[in-house]
């Protein structure tokens, strides 16, 4: 069973940088293409994904309100999953969720698909 655990976040002036992880352990050894992807949610809002990667073949996918801001990536052992967020908005603010599934990544990517997800780090951006 793949579990998921975050780290990172917390709170962060408008204009500056944090660095979500998301330690991913259970990859099946026959198996190890995933779609992952991390997800936020802010007050009031539904779950928005906000970047998707997949394993097979690191191919990426951003949110429009996210792109050239933020950077999905994968270690080189495939257990670790970032999301880089440079200037940070107020708007950023929610709790971020890493979370996939097995196999190919559906389009769109809800968070309903995704089969196992990470307790959620929230995130702050002050203006």
């Amino acid at each position: 069973q793949v579990q998921l655990r975050e780290s990172g976040g917390g709170s962060v002036q408008a204009g500056g940088s944090l660095r979500l992880s998301c330690a991913v352990s259970g990859y099946s050894e026959s198996g190890r293409r995933h779609c992952l992807g991390w997800f936020r949610q802010a007050p009031g809002k539904g779950q928005e994904v906000v970047a998707r990667i997949y394993t097979g073949t690191d191919g990426t996918w951003y949110a429009d309100s996210v792109k050239g801001r933020f950077t999905i990536s994968l270690d080189s052992t495939r257990t670790t999953l970032d999301l880089q967020m440079n200037g940070l908005k107020p708007e950023d603010t929610a709790t971020y969720v890493c979370a996939g599934r097995r196999g190919l990544c559906p389009i769109p990517f809800d968070f309903d698909d995704a089969e196992y997800w990470g307790q959620g780090a929230p995130v702050t951006v002050s203006s």
